[in-house]
């Protein structure tokens, strides 16, 4: 399952790690402003129970002040923005490619809607980068969107990493709580533009440093293979995923085993 590294606080789903007021209870901590809960029973007895002695109990019940105080501490799983940033180059448009790229994307779309996410998509060809579709619940506009894409022209691939990159500092100042994935559907080429790989590089530096998790969806096949989209994973601290384990079949069965 393609999830956020750590632990989030957002709005309930069924993807990443979160702190939830449902869920298995994994720990006690001191009631706060934004982790009330229900009281955790246990902790709360073992923090007033060194105290019955300076308290002036001899018998009976247990003594216990506001500072025993325990909360539970429960994880669930929450809904994050899963960003694609599809590359609709020309190295990417020959139909059987394409075909599995859109297929790939397609099944990560039905992924989204099982774990109620949100979804955002851009593609980059010729010389730029677009923001095809903004962030949205509806999966169905997304695959509309991914349908319409056209292919063709050289590979920007810093600027389709740099435009990813501005749209998730814009959404993570919309709406702070809700955590992004961003998944990069791409051979790994660059070809648009002076220094396109040092560019790509430096702009793949940049989304590693701002913490962002990713997935590299590698497109490249056949048995002469450049390994690009691999590197690109490392200089993105990515996980590399080839294009042929994104299947619709898989991730539905992964989507009913978390449900």
């Amino acid at each position: 399952m393609l999830a956020v590294r750590g632990v989030g606080s957002g709005t309930a789903g069924r993807r990443s790690r979160a702190r939830t007021s449902n869920g298995r209870r994994i720990g006690a901590s001191l009631p706060t402003g934004d982790r009330a809960g229900a009281i955790h029973l246990t902790e709360t007895i073992r923090a007033a129970a060194p105290h019955q002695g300076v308290r002036g109990r001899t018998g009976g019940r247990l003594l216990l002040r506001p500072a025993d105080l325990r909360v539970a501490v429960r994880e669930g799983r929450e809904s994050n923005l899963v960003l694609f940033c599809v590359d609709a180059s020309g190295s990417m448009a020959a139909r059987k490619r394409m075909e599995q790229v859109k297929t790939a994307v397609l099944s990560l779309l039905l992924d989204a809607y099982q774990r109620r996410d949100k979804v955002g998509l851009v593609t980059f060809r010729g010389s730029g980068a677009e923001v095809a579709l903004p962030p949205t619940h509806s999966v169905d506009a997304a695959a509309q969107r991914l349908e319409e894409v056209p292919a063709g022209g050289r590979t920007p691939l810093a600027e389709g990493l740099l435009e990813a990159a501005h749209l998730l500092a814009v959404e993570r100042t919309r709406d702070p709580q809700r955590r992004a994935l961003l998944v990069v559907v791409t051979d790994g080429r660059a070809t648009s533009g002076a220094d396109a790989v040092a560019r790509s590089r430096a702009a793949a530096g940049l989304l590693a440093e701002s913490g962002t998790t990713v997935v590299v969806v590698d497109c490249e096949s056949g048995p002469m293979r450049m390994g690009l989209a691999s590197v690109l994973a490392e200089h993105l601290g990515a996980e590399h995923v080839p294009i042929g384990e994104v299947s619709a079949e898989a991730l539905v069965d992964a989507a009913r085993r978390a449900a």
